[in-house]
């Protein structure tokens, strides 16, 4: 496509996604300096309809994108633009007094939500791609312990565990014991770090070892992956009236968080924004809907995805750069602890 038309098509995506409305070829003059006639105009927009990219939706003069043409329209954005000083401060305010994990992911999927006006949805990190940052033993009693795995993803996972009477000093040298074998080190090799400790206790550690040990590895092993939270649901009214053709479906499909993984999974990198428009989405519920997404944290192997979905006519450089910026700032904070 020659940038001419190109020029046109990104007039239309523009018009239509802040008015709503089908856009014609007399507006498209006058609001944008496009430096050519009128007739030019509408010669490129019946070009642009005979191939694909636009359409007209009723008996009307104006015309609206089609999937096709709001994907070449991402295709040639060239890069995301970045987000201003003051939206980049609103972002690190707003997570900044996050207590824990949860609270973090809570706080994420309202922001996200918030600054693009869609439906937000956040995945929690998985473990497996976390590494061990600290391990804490606490006597509640003296027949109980607590124990806490605090990982790099700011995951924090606690049990407790009854044992039979023992001295702060053997916990101490259990706790030392244990963060040598573990710290820093990825869950996987943490766990079989824990269990070649499990053989080689002295016989003072014997009474609380092994079931510190035990604890340990079923946090290690427990997943939270596939724990989904959705924000922003109101935010649907921006589909228009039409309920039950558009509104309810995707109603439907939040509710499948099967999909949303499935939708969400396609992000590789902590920083590429993956965008699927319309016809693009494999679920038939989703078909009027575009979704954004990019993983956070790590780098090469995120540690989970996040994005939002929202109608095809939705301002795609505003929430690309949306989406990226908070994933981007999630990824950090946690990995800062």
């Amino acid at each position: 496509m020659d940038d001419r038309k190109l020029d046109v098509l990104r007039a239309i995506v523009t018009d239509y996604v802040s008015s709503e409305e089908p856009v014609g070829s007399k507006a498209l003059v006058e609001r944008h300096n496009l430096r050519v006639s009128p007739a030019t105009v509408r010669n490129d927009m019946a070009s642009l309809e005979e191939e694909g990219y636009i359409t007209q939706p009723h008996t009307s003069a104006g015309r609206i994108p089609t999937d096709k043409g709001y994907r070449l329209f991402v295709d040639r954005l060239g890069t995301v633009k970045p987000l201003s000083v003051a939206e980049r401060r609103a972002i690190q305010t707003f997570l900044s007094g996050a207590m824990d994990l949860d609270d973090v992911i809570t706080r994420t999927v309202r922001l996200l939500a918030q600054v693009t006006q869609q439906v937000a949805i956040v995945q929690y990190p998985t473990m497996s791609s976390a590494t061990v940052r600290h391990i804490e033993a606490v006597s509640l009693t003296p027949g109980r312990i607590l124990l806490i795995l605090i990982t790099s993803t700011g995951r924090v996972e606690q049990r407790s565990f009854e044992v039979p009477p023992h001295d702060e000093g053997a916990l101490a040298d259990l706790r030392a014991r244990l963060n040598a074998a573990v710290d820093g080190q990825p869950t996987a090799i943490a766990a079989s770090r824990l269990s070649e400790l499990a053989v080689q206790l002295s016989p003072e550690l014997l009474p609380i070892g092994p079931s510190a040990i035990a604890a340990l590895l079923e946090m290690l092993g427990s997943e939270t992956s596939t724990r989904l939270v959705v924000g922003g649901v109101p935010n649907l009214t921006r589909f228009g009236d039409d309920f039950e053709t558009t509104v309810k479906p995707v109603l439907e499909a939040l509710e499948e968080q099967v999909i949303l993984l499935k939708l969400l999974g396609e992000a590789t990198t902590a920083d590429a924004v993956t965008v699927r428009i319309g016809q693009e989405n494999p679920y038939k519920e989703l078909r009027t809907t575009s979704v954004v997404s990019s993983g956070y944290g790590g780098t090469d192997d995120p540690w989970a995805t996040l994005g939002v979905v929202g109608p095809t006519r939705m301002d795609y450089p505003s929430t690309m750069a949306s989406v990226r910026a908070v994933a981007r700032y999630v990824g950090r904070f946690l990995s800062e602890g």
